[in-house]
C-alpha cells in the first residue's frame, strides 16, 4: 500500500538513532565520543557510559544550597525521616501532620477531601490550607518546614468535578504538536493551583512496546523520539521555563514517571519484568527522561516494574548510579503506591533497601506510614541506613521545596489562583482541550469520501459511547478506574453526541440519538460511537488485541445499520490500537478518537463541513502507534525489521485522500495462537507472580508472606513434597471457616485459556476425612459462577493425586474470562486438613477433565 505521510514526521532510522542516543550538544555533555568495550557489551552491569550526562536547564544555586545546609544542621533524626514519608489523605489526620510534619502527602485516584466525590474547589483549598498550617506548626514536632501535596493530574485535574479533561496521552501523541502539549500543561497547572495543590505526578513518559499493557493510553507513542519531545514540552508547561517563569505563581512541580522501563515489560504485564539489554533500556525507555530532566523536572517517580528481575524501587544502579550520579538529576525520587513493599525482603512497613538504593520519598498509603516511619528511624540509628544517605534524601527534598518557593510563598489559601472556581473548566482551557480533540482524531478509512458530512443531513447517532462523557474520558477520570460516573459528574463537559447535536441543529439539520440504533426516522447517515470501557493500570491488561472478543455487540450494531443500506461512520474510543478488522469492514468511514476527555464537541468540528459545504477542520492526527493486522500482533513498533502492521506509524488520512482500506479485510483471528498456548503456573513450589496467596476469614484477610500463617479459623504452612517447601498444607480449624485464596490485585485477562478448552488442575493429599462440602472457586467479576463442591471427587489415599476441573464450569459464557481476580480458592464447610501443590491452568484438557461441565 502507498501511504501519504506528513513530511515533518519522516525521520530515517539513522537520524532517530542519533537523536535518541542523547548526543545533542544542547542537552548532553561529557559523553564519550566512542563507546568503550564495556559499553559495547550490552550485558555488562557497569555499562555506565551508555548513559549521558545531561545539561539540565535548572542549575544549582549557592544561596539555596546554603539554606539547605542551615536547615539540615538543625533537624532532628525524626524530622528528617518525616520528610521522606508521604501518606495519603484518607490515612492521616491534621493532628498526625502536626505531630510528625510529613514532607509531603498525596491523594490517590478516587480520594477526595472529606471523602466527598463532589467536593468543591474551596474544599480542596481548605484541606490544603489546614495541612500546610499543621506542617509548619512546631508546637509538637519542632519543625516549620512546609509540606507539599501531590496529585495524579494526568489528563487535566482529573480528580476534581468540573475540571477540563484533555485527551489522554495516546491521543496527544497523534497530534504531533509539542507546542499544544505545553499549552495543555499550563492549563492543567492552573486548575491544580486553583485547588491549593503544589505538585503533579505527571508526565508519564513510558515508551509503550506491547499494546496489551493496560497503561498504553498513558504513553504518547511507541516512538521514543515523540516521548522525548513531549516530555520536555509538558515539563516546561507545568513548571515553567528555567530562564523565565520557573515554578512561579502559575506553575507546579512536575514528575517524570515511571523510572524506568514500565512500557517494555514482558507481555505488557503491568508491574512486570523488563528484560531489555542496557543499551535498549536507554535508547527506547529512557528518552522521556532525557527530555524531561533536561527541561528541569524536579521529581522522578520510581517504577513498579523490574529490570531483569530486580525491582526498580530497590535498584541502586538505576536510581543512584545512573539517574543521580551519571545523568546529574539533583531533585528527588518518589516511590509509587507502596512500591517499596514489593522489593524482596521488604514490606510496606519496613524497607531500608529502597532508601539505600536511592529512593528519597516513600509513597506509603493504606495506613502503613507510622510503622514505616518508626522502622526507618530505627534503621538509621542502627546504621542499616546511613545518616549520609538520609541526609542526601532530605537535601534533595528541601532543594525542590526551596526552588518551588514553598518556604516563601503565601499559604495555599492565599496564593494567586487558590479557590478561583472560574479557573476550573474555564472556557479558555476547554478551548485548548477542544483543539486537542480535533488534532488527535485519526481517519483510518473514508470509503467513497463519505466524510465530511453535511450538517443539513438527517443524522442518527448510535452506540454506547455516543452520550457518555465517562466512557470517552477513560480511566483516571474522577475515579481511579474511571468507572461509576455519569454525565452529571462532568459539569461543563460535552459528550460526542451533544457536540454533533449542536452542529446539526445549528444548520437546521435533524439529529436523533438511539444507542441501540433503532431510529424513528430513516437517517441519511449513522454515526456510531463505541469502544473500550474505562480502565486504569492493572485492570486494563489484555492477553490479545481483539476488540470485544467473544461478545461482538458493537459489530452487530454496525452490521444491522449497514444491512439497511445506511452509510456508517464509526467513532472508535480506545486507549490503544486494537484489532478491529470486522468493525472496519462494517464501516464506510472509521475515525479513531482515542479517549478525548470532556470536550467531545471537537469530534463534530472535524466530521462536519459548514452549511456551505466548506471544510471547518481537516484531519491532522497521525498514528503514533502502529495498528495491528491480527489480534496477536501485540508488539509491532516503528522501525521493526519486519513491519507488517495493517496501518503503520504515521498513517492518517486527510480529506480528499484516497482511502486505502477496502471492505474485505481478513477477519481471521489467528486460531493458531490458541493451539500454541502453554500451561499457566499458579503455584509451582511457591505462588507464581503476579499471583499472591491470602487466608480470608470472617474477620479479615491476611496475605501469606512467610512459610507459616495461622489464625482462629485457618492454618497455613509450607511442606516438603519432592524438594524443600514445594507444597503447602491448609487446615480448616472450625466449621464454615475461611477461604484459602490465590489472587491478584488487578483483574487478569485469561480468555485464551477458555478458548483453548482448559482445566484448572492441582495435586492434593488428603490428611483427614472430607466430611463436608469443599468448595472450589474461580472468581472473574460478574462473569463467573462460583463454588463447585469437590468432595465427591477427592479420594483419601496415602498418595498424592491430581484433580482437574473444566474452566467452563465457572463461566456463564465460556468465552468470557477476561476479568479473573481469583484463579483458585478453596473453602471447607467442615474441619479438614489438606495438602496442595502444582496448581495450574492446562490448555486442551477439558475433554479429559475429572469434573466436566456442559459447554452450552
Amino acid at each position: 500500500m502507498n501511504f501519504k505521510f506528513n513530511q515533518a514526521l519522516m525521520f530515517t532510522a539513522t537520524s532517530l538513532s542519533l537523536l535518541i542516543a542523547g548526543c545533542s550538544q544542547s542537552n548532553v555533555t561529557n559523553t564519550a565520543s566512542s563507546p568503550s568495550k564495556e559499553t559495547k557489551s550490552k550485558t555488562s552491569k557497569n555499562s555506565i557510559e551508555i548513559w549521558p550526562t545531561l545539561d539540565i536547564a535548572v542549575k544549582p544555586d549557592e544561596k539555596i544550597e546554603q539554606r539547605i545546609a542551615d536547615l539540615l544542621g538543625k533537624m532532628t533524626l525524626a524530622q528528617k525521616v518525616a520528610q521522606t514519608i508521604q501518606p495519603e489523605i484518607r490515612d492521616i489526620t491534621l493532628e498526625d501532620m502536626r505531630t510528625y510534619g510529613f514532607g509531603s502527602y498525596l491523594n490517590g485516584g478516587g480520594a477526595f477531601p472529606n471523602g466527598d466525590k463532589h467536593a468543591l474547589p474551596s474544599d480542596w483549598v481548605a484541606l490544603a490550607e489546614k495541612m500546610y498550617q499543621a506542617s509548619i506548626d512546631d508546637s509538637i514536632d519542632g519543625s516549620t518546614i512546609p509540606t507539599m501535596w501531590g496529585t495524579d493530574a494526568v489528563h487535566g485535574h482529573n480528580n476534581v468535578i468540573g475540571a477540563t479533561l484533555f485527551p489522554h496521552n495516546i491521543g496527544l501523541g497523534a497530534t504531533h504538536n509539542p507546542a499544544l502539549i505545553e499549552d495543555i500543561a499550563k492549563a492543567t497547572a492552573e486548575e491544580v493551583l486553583a485547588t491549593g495543590i503544589d505538585w503533579i505526578f505527571a508526565p508519564t513518559v513510558a515508551t509503550v512496546r506491547d499494546d496489551r499493557w493496560g497503561r498504553t493510553y498513558e504513553g504518547y507513542s511507541e516512538d521514543p523520539e515523540i516521548v522525548r519531545l513531549y516530555s520536555a514540552s509538558i515539563v516546561k508547561g507545568l513548571q515553567g521555563r528555567a530562564n523565565s517563569n520557573f515554578l512561579g505563581e502559575r506553575q507546579v512541580i512536575s514528575t517524570v514517571k515511571h523510572f524506568i522501563g514500565d512500557g517494555g515489560t514482558i507481555g505488557g504485564d503491568d508491574q512486570g519484568n523488563n528484560i531489555a539489554d542496557e543499551q535498549t533500556l536507554f535508547d527506547i525507555h529512557a528518552q522521556g527522561y532525557v527530555g524531561g530532566l533536561t527541561a528541569g523536572a524536579q521529581t522522578v517517580m520510581a517504577s513498579f516494574n523490574s529490570w531483569k528481575g530486580d525491582k526498580v524501587h530497590g535498584n541502586r544502579y538505576l536510581l543512584t548510579s545512573v539517574l543521580k550520579e551519571r545523568m546529574g538529576f539533583d531533585g528527588f525520587v518518589v516511590g509509587d503506591w507502596n512500591g517499596h513493599g514489593q522489593i524482596p525482603g521488604c514490606s510496606n512497613e519496613s524497607c531500608p533497601q529502597a532508601m539505600n538504593a536511592g529512593l528519597d520519598v516513600f509513597m506509603v498509603p493504606t495506613g502503613a506510614w507510622k510503622p514505616l516511619l518508626e522502622n526507618t528511624i530505627a534503621q538509621v540509628k542502627s546504621g542499616e541506613i546511613s545518616e549520609a544517605r538520609l541526609d542526601d534524601a532530605v537535601t534533595r527534598i528541601l532543594r525542590v521545596k526551596l526552588r518551588a518557593g514553598l518556604f516563601d510563598k503565601p499559604a495555599p489559601a492565599k496564593r494567586v489562583l487558590s479557590g478561583d472556581k472560574d479557573i476550573i473548566g474555564s472556557p479558555e482551557h476547554r478551548a485548548v482541550a477542544r483543539q486537542a480533540v480535533r488534532e488527535s482524531l485519526v481517519l483510518l478509512k473514508n470509503h467513497q469520501q463519505l466524510l465530511p458530512l453535511s450538517p443539513n443531513a438527517n443524522v442518527l447517532v448510535a452506540g454506547g459511547g455516543a452520550d457518555n462523557i465517562g466512557q470517552q474520558s477513560g480511566g483516571w477520570s474522577i475515579t481511579w478506574q474511571g468507572t461509576g460516573n455519569t454525565n452529571q459528574d462532568f459539569p461543563g463537559g460535552t459528550s460526542i453526541y451533544q457536540g454533533i447535536k449542536q452542529a446539526v441543529t445549528h444548520a437546521k439539520g435533524h439529529v436523533e440519538l438511539a444507542a441501540d440504533g433503532k431510529f424513528t426516522q430513516r437517517p441519511d447517515v449513522a454515526i456510531v460511537v463505541f469502544g473500550e470501557q474505562p480502565y486504569a493500570e492493572g485492570n486494563g491488561d489484555l492477553d490479545n488485541l481483539e476488540y470485544q472478543r467473544g461478545n461482538k455487540t458493537d459489530l452487530a450494531l454496525l452490521k444491522s445499520l449497514k444491512d439497511q443500506g445506511i452509510p456508517v461512520v464509526s467513532i472508535f474510543l480506545t486507549g490503544r490500537p486494537l484489532w478491529v478488522n470486522p468493525e472496519l469492514n462494517a464501516s464506510d468511514a472509521f475515525v479513531v478518537a482515542w479517549l478525548p476527555g470532556t470536550e467531545g464537541g471537537g469530534v463534530a468540528d472535524v466530521l462536519f463541513s459548514t452549511e456551505n459545504a466548506e471544510l471547518q477542520h481537516d484531519f491532522k492526527g497521525k498514528l503514533s502507534f502502529s495498528w495491528p493486522k491480527n489480534p496477536t500482533q501485540t508488539n509491532i513498533n516503528r522501525f521493526d525489521k519486519n513491519d507488517t502492521a495493517l496501518l503503520p506509524y504515521g498513517f492518517g488520512l486527510k480529506y480528499g485522500e484516497k482511502s486505502t482500506l477496502g471492505n474485505a479485510l481478513s477477519e481471521e483471528t489467528n486460531s493458531d495462537s490458541a493451539q500454541a498456548i502453554s500451561s499457566l503456573a499458579i503455584y509451582d513450589r511457591s505462588v507464581q507472580a503476579p499471583w499472591k496467596m491470602a487466608l480470608v476469614t470472617t474477620q479479615k484477610s491476611k496475605t501469606v508472606a512467610s512459610s507459616m500463617l495461622e489464625n482462629a479459623e485457618l492454618k497455613f504452612r509450607t511442606i516438603d513434597r519432592r524438594v524443600q517447601e514445594d507444597a503447602f498444607k491448609i487446615d480448616w480449624l472450625s466449621e464454615n471457616a475461611g477461604q484459602m485464596r490465590i489472587y491478584h490485585d488487578f483483574l487478569q485477562d485469561l480468555r485464551s485459556y477458555t478458548e483453548a478448552n482448559s482445566v484448572i488442575q492441582f495435586d492434593y493429599f488428603v490428611n483427614s476425612p472430607i466430611n463436608a462440602p469443599l468448595w472450589l472457586q474461580v472468581n472473574c467479576a460478574e462473569t463467573c459462577t462460583s463454588d463447585i463442591d469437590l468432595r465427591a471427587h477427592m479420594q483419601q489415599q496415602q498418595t498424592w493425586q491430581t484433580l482437574s476441573v473444566d474452566l467452563a464450569c465457572f463461566t456463564q459464557n465460556a468465552t468470557d474470562f477476561s476479568k479473573v481476580g481469583i484463579p483458585f480458592a478453596l473453602r471447607s464447610q467442615g474441619l479438614l486438613s489438606l495438602s496442595l501443590s502444582d496448581i495450574r491452568i492446562v490448555p486442551h484438557a477439558a475433554n479429559k477433565a475429572d469434573i466436566g461441565c456442559p459447554t452450552e
